[in-house]
């Protein structure tokens, strides 16, 4: 059982659909069993775990991620551009 379906829930969505869209919900809701708002719930959190994993995870050939790895094991090189930025106050930062 999801946390969704054991904890109280107190925060309310609204959207509009279609006609043809709500259907359609109605109609995958039914085949797996479940109320429309938790069929509409469930899709949704997937889809947004989905798109916050898709912020984490890079998908990378293996001659890619050798790169990478090449990369990080050269020897560090100065950077003028990094040494003068974080030679600099930033600007959030309270006199």
């Amino acid at each position: 059982m999801s946390t969704a379906t054991t904890t109280a829930r107190s925060a309310r969505l609204g959207l509009r659909a279609t006609p043809e869209q709500e259907a359609v919900l109605r109609r995958a809701a039914e085949a797996t069993h479940k109320s429309l708002t938790e069929f509409v719930l469930d899709a949704a959190c997937q889809a947004a775990e989905q798109a916050l994993l898709d912020q984490r995870l890079f998908m990378v050939s293996g001659s890619q991620y050798q790169a990478v790895l090449d990369m990080l094991d050269r020897p560090e090189s100065d950077n003028p551009g990094l040494i003068d930025l974080f030679s600099r106050r930033p600007p959030w930062a309270t006199a």
